[in-house]
């Protein structure tokens, strides 16, 4: 490995622990209470540093969801390649989903608890290609899959989509935020949820 590619992974590398220790910071700290001068005496190096990488907070911020979202792209990516009928891959997807955000707890806390502008005016969202679009719009082709096949009732995709979002959000939220009360297996939860709600909109 060449002088450039051991610099560049370097670069990379330390990318990585900035983002990782940010997630860390915001998770302990709350989105008011961040700052790139908490997060550079973190990692022991000056607030200079990290602004060669990140113009400010949100940009880091943006940067940690981002991630999430291009792992979960990943997954269902991984997914589509697989020979299922369209409404048992819309439920491996929401499954999918759901179990990742409860295996990444204080990532999805971040990426979902911290600056609701963060993606800028609602009526722009879908002018931009962004990792979080992406997910979305493959979460809609499913759902246009399941209505293409007759296996859902005629009804408007796009409510569909955020009752479905806002259904596994919900769960794990719940999950993660309960520490109180005896909450059931997550597994069988997230099971039950989806059964009941891909049943109910069934032709």
């Amino acid at each position: 490995m060449g002088f450039k590619e051991r610099q560049q992974r370097h670069k990379e590398e330390f990318k990585a622990e900035i983002l990782e220790t940010a997630v860390a910071l915001f998770a302990e700290e709350g989105y008011a209470k961040f700052s790139m001068r908490k997060l550079a005496a973190r990692i022991k190096h000056s607030p200079t540093t990290i602004y060669l990488y990140f113009r400010d907070k949100d940009d880091l911020l943006l940067q940690i969801c981002e991630n999430l979202y291009a792992s979960l792209l990943h997954e269902m990516q991984e997914l589509r390649a697989l020979p299922l009928p369209p409404e048992q891959m819309l439920k491996a997807t929401c499954l999918s989903y759901i179990r990742y955000n409860l295996a990444n707890p204080e990532q999805y806390k971040v990426v979902f608890f911290s600056n609701p502008t963060l993606y800028g005016r609602p009526e722009d969202y879908f002018t931009r290609d962004t990792m979080s679009n992406r997910c979305w719009q493959n979460m809609c082709e499913n759902i246009d899959a399941c209505l293409t096949s007759g296996f859902f009732r005629p009804l408007d995709r796009d409510i569909l989509a955020i009752v479905l979002w806002s259904a596994m959000h919900g769960l794990v939220s719940s999950l993660i935020f309960t520490k109180d009360f005896p909450m059931p297996d997550p597994e069988a939860m997230a099971e039950m949820l989806l059964d009941g709600l891909l049943k109910g909109y069934r032709a």
